[in-house]
């Protein structure tokens, strides 16, 4: 029975599957977009450090505000209605809740969420991924051990590329490469939340309009976001990442069969079975046709004549051996998708992305020369960015193990470190004492670093 079908189910047997969400900015909104027109969900509250904003948001995305007028989480639960709040813990503790979807991206906060409600025997839909690449294979065994679940979320990027690898896998193709797309050129991983939206491709007036975050946008663009979700897609599959950061081969879609090929055979792959992502411009800036900026793709291998003779039948792109075939999304539509992971978890039991091992990590790589002193600002900030390396890479970084970029926003820099050098833990004041770092730390200890 179809997932939908089970949702109008429940639906009808007054039986609707209990959410609670935990920031409401731009990818919540989405998210919220689409709650009233699917059946058998009941947002029952909603946290956020900014209450009136959160509304002001329902309204933008077309709530109508008796929806949201509930004096409590109880009161929600008996009328059907949302309760907007800034109280987190209440949400996560009360027992009316099925699946928390945390959705600040602040992942040291994030870490708290999650692990709370794994304590109280509630679901996750993860979406800020910047968590998931710093501690996942942990927040998962957490999961695990409570007997729930712990997802990323479709609509994000890496849930989509992980859906890809299972479809590839279950199909008994063997996976060359995954990966997302990108607007990239070498210089974006100076840019700073100042100079984000001029390299974008939006004005200023586009980005207001949309109530768009300038730092959460330039993590995107400086390489960091990209980082991050080849390093949860890679601890989700198993799939190896390049020795020395993301190469972003410019390619089009028709190409990425060509490019997603191992070097020995005219690709830029190490070897077969990495992740890697695409770029939509070519390296003097002049932009690629038909490119998969804003979707994701898998590379499989015809490993028969028989299949190669199949990829040419079925009119099958593939390179001109024609053994390497690309399947591709070439768009996705980040919260407004968030709906399909909720559903899973409560109906099929059924994570849509959740990391397996520590294959992979970002740490954080200075933007300029950084001076002793300087307080790190994080992500899409003016400081560093996430530069991706295989975890084994990371633990030894200088001997001193690298600086995973989630833990990158506050510390206090002890010494000064070159544009270019990725920083490791002996460079920071760190804050020894939040969760998020206790459990980095237990991580570290507890998974051996490998390579795939």
């Amino acid at each position: 029975m179809s997932m939908h079908t089970q949702l109008q189910q429940r639906a009808a047997q007054g039986r609707p599957i209990r959410v609670g969400l935990i920031g409401a900015g731009k990818f919540g909104s989405m998210y919220l977009a689409q709650v009233p027109r699917t059946p058998g969900i009941h947002l029952v509250g909603i946290a956020d450090l900014n209450p009136e904003a959160a509304c002001r948001n329902l309204a933008r995305v077309g709530w109508e505000p008796q929806r949201v007028q509930a004096a409590s989480l109880d009161a929600a639960l008996r009328e059907g209605s949302t309760h907007v709040g800034d109280d987190w813990l209440a949400l996560v503790r009360h027992p009316g809740i099925d699946v928390i979807v945390e959705s600040t991206g602040a992942p040291i906060a994030a870490v708290d969420h999650m692990l709370e409600a794994f304590a109280q025997g509630k679901h996750v839909v993860n979406v800020t991924v910047e968590a998931d690449a710093f501690c996942g294979p942990l927040l998962a065994q957490r999961a695990a051990a409570a007997s729930v679940l712990y997802s990323l979320a479709f609509g994000d990027q890496p849930a989509l590329i992980c859906d890809l690898v299972d479809w590839a896998r279950t199909c008994g193709f063997p996976v060359v490469a995954a990966g997302r797309g990108h607007k990239w050129l070498p210089h974006f991983s100076e840019s700073t939340p100042e100079t984000v939206w001029g390299h974008y491709g939006l004005t200023p007036e586009q980005a207001e309009r949309g109530g768009l975050n300038s730092k959460m946008f330039n993590s995107f663009l400086d390489g960091s976001k990209p980082s991050i979700e080849c390093t949860a897609v890679s601890n989700a599959t198993g799939l190896a990442v390049p020795g020395n950061g993301l190469l972003y081969p410019p390619a089009s879609v028709e190409d990425i069969p060509y490019v997603t090929r191992p070097v020995s055979e005219g690709g830029v792959l190490e070897k077969k079975g990495m992740v890697e992502v695409i770029s939509c411009l070519e390296p003097d800036g002049r932009a690629i046709p038909y490119d998969i900026r804003m979707g994701v793709w898998v590379t499989v291998e015809g490993e028969t004549e028989y299949i190669r003779n199949c990829f040419e039948e079925y009119k099958a792109h593939t390179d001109p051996s024609g053994r390497y075939f690309t399947l591709y999304k070439r768009w996705h539509l980040i919260g407004l998708e968030v709906g399909y992971s909720v559903a899973s978890v409560m109906l099929r039991r059924e994570a849509t992305g959740v990391a397996l091992g520590w294959n992979a990590d970002v740490v954080a790589t200075a933007k300029r020369d950084l001076a002793a002193g300087e307080v790190l600002d994080g992500e899409g900030g003016y400081c560093v960015w996430g530069k991706l390396l295989p975890a084994t890479t990371s633990a030894a970084l200088h001997g001193e193990g690298g600086l995973p970029l989630g833990l990158a926003h506050g510390p206090r820099l002890v010494r000064p470190v070159k544009k270019g050098h990725s920083l490791t833990w002996a460079d920071v004041a760190i804050d020894t004492g939040t969760r998020a770092y206790r459990l980095r730390r237990e991580m570290e200890q507890r998974f051996a670093a490998a390579e795939p």
